[in-house]
Parts: C-alpha cells; sequence; structure tokens
C-alpha cells in the first residue's frame, strides 16, 4: 500500500531526520538520497526505504522488495515532503550510524593518518574531506562539537559514498582529544598561516595527524599551540590561503605521497 500522505506519521520522522541533527543522533540514524548514494550503503546498516512506483519499475535490477517490511511505496509529493533537494531521485533510505570513539580511532590501523577539524562548518568542505581522505588513505576523523554534523544531507551527498567507509568521531572537548592523541603518539601538524615550515618539508610516513581549523577564522590559539609542528602551504599570487577542503587534501595526499615511497624503498 502506497503512503500518499505527508501527515503519515513515518514521513514526518523522516523529515525530522533530514532537517535535525540532534534527532539524528537520538535516534543513531542518518538519511541517504538518490540511487548513487543509495548503491553504496552497506546492507548490514540498511534500516528503512522509501521509494516511489516509477522509480521501482525503471530499477528492478536493485532487487528491492517488500521482504523483511523495510521497503514502503511513497508518492512523489510524500517523497518532496522527507527529502532535502527539491527534485529528489526517487529513493531515500534510513540508515544506522557507525559510531567510532577516539580510542577506536587511535589503535586503528598503524601508522595512523588522522584528521583533527575544528569548527569546519561549511557542508561541502566536510564531505570533501571524506571522501578526499578516504582516497588518500585517512586511517579517521575527528571533529569538534562546533563542525557540522557529518551525517548531514549535504555532506552526505558531498561524500559520495564515503561517509560510510572512513571512521570518525566527534568530540565536545577538542583539547582533551589532542592531549589524548599526542599521549597515543601521535604527531599533531597545524595548518597555520603563520607556520614556521613548509608542508613538504616534514616526515609523515610516522603516526600523524593533522590540525584545519574554520574556514574563515583557521585553528584556535589553544589548538594550534597543542601541535607539535606548525606548517604552511606556500602561496603564489595575491592568494593568501586555502580552503578547509583543499588544504586537507594537500596535506593528505603529501602524506600519502611520502608513505607510498617508504613502502618501496
Amino acid at each position: 500500500m502506497m503512503i500518499a500522505s505527508t501527515a503519515n506519521r513515518r514521513v514526518k520522522e523522516v523529515a525530522a531526520l533530514t532537517k535535525k541533527a540532534r534527532y539524528r543522533n537520538e535516534e543513531g540514524v542518518f538519511v541517504v538520497e538518490g540511487p548513487r548514494m543509495f548503491s553504496e550503503i552497506p546492507k548490514d546498516r540498511l534500516v528503512h526505504v522509501y521509494a516511489t512506483e516509477m522509480f521501482l519499475r525503471e530499477n528492478e535490477a536493485l532487487g528491492l522488495t517488500d521482504g523483511g517490511g523495510i521497503l514502503d511505496t511513497v508518492s512523489e509529493e510524500v517523497l518532496r515532503a522527507m527529502s532535502d533537494t527539491q527534485t529528489p531521485q526517487g529513493v531515500l533510505a534510513v540508515v544506522k550510524q557507525s559510531r567510532h570513539t577516539l580510542a577506536e580511532l587511535l589503535d586503528g590501523p598503524k601508522p595512523a593518518l588522522l584528521l583533527f577539524l575544528e569548527t569546519v562548518q561549511d557542508p561541502g568542505n566536510l564531505g570533501t574531506i571524506l571522501r578526499a581522505g578516504e582516497g588518500a588513505g585517512v586511517t579517521g576523523v575527528v571533529t569538534d562539537g562546533h563542525t557540522v554534523d557529518p551525517y548531514s544531507p549535504k555532506v552526505v551527498r558531498s561524500t559520495m559514498g564515503s561517509v560510510f567507509r572512513v571512521p570518525f568521531c566527534r568530540t565536545d572537548d577538542f583539547a582533551a582529544a589532542l592531549a589524548d592523541a599526542r599521549k597515543g603518539g601521535i604527531r599533531l601538524v597545524a595548518a597555520h598561516l603563520r607556520g614556521s615550515v613548509e608542508y613538504d618539508t616534514q616526515d609523515y610516513t610516522g603516526p600523524v595527524g593533522f590540525l584545519i581549523g574554520n574556514e574563515a577564522a583557521g585553528l584556535s590559539a589553544e589548538a594550534a599551540e597543542a601541535a607539535d609542528v606548525r606548517i604552511r602551504i606556500p602561496m603564489l599570487g595575491r592568494v593568501e590561503s586555502l580552503n578547509a577542503a583543499v588544504a586537507a587534501s594537500v596535506l593528505m595526499y603529501e602524506a600519502a605521497r611520502q608513505r607510498r615511497r617508504a613502502a618501496v624503498r
């Protein structure tokens, strides 16, 4: 039976998950939209699927059925009411969040390649960082309490699936997280406009954590002071700085380059 009313309880719940970070975190789930992202969802994390009749007819190869009671057919109007986009692509899913602790990230694959993000507020930047991080082999991402929710719809879309595969955690005590990382043997490297050395003069083959700050203000003085070294990315022309995602990508891929070279020696 098709859900055709936007007043339906489930429809309201999904709309709330789309709009409210607190509700997503309380429920431990988030919303994924569109066939491309739907195909990336790990099967063991899929909670519920909402799809239009047209989408189901045109995508029989996906094998979507009502087996297990996790599929509801919805009208186009209902899908729009649940969606974060004005033109939804026929399918929307509710997915379990993957929750990690800082201890788990510090005890992850060795040598660690971590990112510590302080007050990164642009969803596109965070999504790009997660996507580039997967490509560079990042072992974990730590965000402070003021960074945009990694499970917000715009971040999820920007990751192109990496949100399912890159381990990350959120901390309300960023200073304590940095201190714990240092105790765990992580060398903290802060991207800073007044860095004392250029980024490509440092050795990133050992356990390292890059600190990336807010798009406009950069890192707080407290976070910058917690680092073992402050590095800068040289600029030509009249450019003063790179945005958070580009700066993080430059550093992650320099670390990846160094590690590839060290592995073949």
